[in-house]
């Protein structure tokens, strides 16, 4: 590859569910972390705040960086639930008017949109990683700090 590589490290947290939520990322860019950033909910969910954690990041890098520009971006995640619905449920979702297959609207649909506008910015030079949560790897852990850190102190 080419050009810049930025990997995006996400994390959210949610002290009861719902409850006060956080969301934390990690930028990188070229293997040196280029920014943090974290953000709260006073009353929220734990997926609410994985998918914000992500939105939140894409709008940064969007605002920073020419997408149009030779760059890969890499989404390192530890939620299951955006890792399924940005890879494989959305097409569905959007193919049946915003329904799941059990004919029931789509939860946070409005995140769903959003985070979806924004990673078709990117042609197709973003991909997504699973990352284990609480594993060890610096930039994870270091995400998961931050966002449970913002639900804690709602700052």
């Amino acid at each position: 590859m080419h050009g810049k590589l930025i990997e995006i490290y996400t994390d959210g947290s949610s002290l009861g569910n719902p409850g006060p939520g956080g969301w934390g990322t990690v930028i990188v860019i070229n293997e040196k972390i280029e920014h943090e950033l974290g953000g709260y909910h006073k009353d929220t969910t734990n997926n609410r705040m994985e998918m914000q954690a992500v939105i939140q990041a894409l709008k940064y890098i969007i605002s920073k960086e020419n997408p149009a520009e030779k760059m890969e971006v890499i989404i390192h995640a530890d939620s299951a639930y955006v890792l399924g619905g940005v890879t494989t449920w959305v097409s569905n979702w959007e193919k049946n008017g915003w329904v799941t297959s059990n004919k029931k609207p789509v939860m946070n649909k409005e995140l769903w949109q959003e985070l979806i506008s924004l990673v078709r910015v990117f042609n197709g030079n973003l991909s997504w990683k699973k990352v284990k949560g609480h594993s060890g790897h610096i930039y994870n852990d270091r995400a998961d700090e931050i966002a449970t850190e913002k639900a804690r102190l709602q700052k």
